[in-house]
């Protein structure tokens, strides 16, 4: 039997990595997971809770090691956290270890997509979220490019569509 093939989806919160990722595993006939919905289960507790107890630091070491485990499964589709590229383990291991693709999308369209999530803790502060959003922007879509094997844009077309367009620039 041919080897199956991993794709991770990478990008900025609100770029739609899960719902992408749920089409794509759906017309593939592979398996979806998604990183912070992994680290839920295996800590019984939601990802606002793990940051209020653990903060961030803590919570990217468990990203780390989720997102390890995860990437040495076979034929699934993985949309990752917002931050988790900022680990060099993950992105080395999202390179060697499956196609990745970095769903570009627009500060507005993050805004829009993200105003009422009350579960994205880099969110809930003082600072005005298009203000955070634009920061994390700036240290991450470096990340996001260099780990990259290709970029989507995700923002003027439905998630379907998206999803179609990645399926045909793979080589399964």
């Amino acid at each position: 039997m041919a080897e199956k093939r991993n794709i991770f989806l990478v990008g900025p919160m609100g770029a739609g990595k899960s719902t992408i990722g749920r089409h794509i595993a759906d017309q593939l006939h592979l398996e979806f997971v998604d990183s912070d919905q992994e680290i839920e289960r295996r800590t019984g507790a939601d990802i606002a809770w793990v940051f209020d107890l653990e903060g961030e630091e803590g919570f990217r070491l468990r990203e780390e090691s989720v997102i390890g485990d995860l990437t040495e499964m076979q034929g699934i589709v993985l949309a990752t956290g917002g931050g988790s590229v900022m680990s060099k383990e993950v992105r080395n291991k999202l390179s060697a270890r499956g196609i990745v693709v970095y769903l570009e999308t627009p500060i507005e369209k993050q805004v829009a997509r993200t105003q009422r999530d009350k579960r994205r803790p880099l969110l809930q502060t003082e600072e005005a979220p298009r203000d955070v959003l634009e920061r994390l922007a700036e240290e991450r879509e470096p990340l996001y490019k260099e780990v990259a094997d290709f970029t989507v844009r995700t923002d003027e077309q439905s998630a379907k569509v998206v999803a179609n367009q990645i399926i045909d620039k793979l080589d399964f």
